[in-house]
């Protein structure tokens, strides 16, 4: 799957977006490494730490599916329907990746100007891991 067609997942799984509050909606797509697709988007609740991020909702399916070997993910979130800003995954959802995805792991942006790749790593450089429960 091209970098453009998991944008597009990630815009169309935007559109089931539950947003009252923040009215941003936004859509991630995880592509796994046997090339399944699982989408999320933010839901959103009146108490605002029960919210979940879209990357995070896509991230529990595949699990939840029994996969946790990934390729890469992408983001796309709007207010407007344009996707002309980066919208990047939050600390929580870097962190939730990083237990399944190395720091090469892809995430796939965009905006305006376009698709944009970054690591994970360039994110989260310093994960919480295992290791730290020792």
């Amino acid at each position: 799957m091209t970098d453009k067609e998991l944008i597009e997942s990630a815009k169309e799984a935007s559109k089931c977006s539950y947003s009252p509050y923040s009215k941003f909606k936004v859509g991630a797509a995880l592509l796994c490494d046997d090339e399944s697709l699982f989408t999320g988007c933010n839901v959103e609740n009146a108490s605002y730490s029960a919210t979940c991020c879209a990357e995070r909702t896509a991230l529990f399916s595949a699990v939840a599916a029994g996969k946790c070997h990934f390729k890469k993910i992408a983001v796309a979130g709007s207010g407007d329907g344009t996707f002309a800003i980066i919208t990047q995954p939050c600390g929580v959802c870097l962190q939730a990746l990083s237990e399944f995805c190395s720091g090469d792991f892809q995430v796939v942006l965009t905006d305006r100007s376009g698709i944009r790749r970054m690591k994970l790593s360039e994110f989260l450089p310093y994960p919480f891991t295992k290791d730290e429960l020792r």
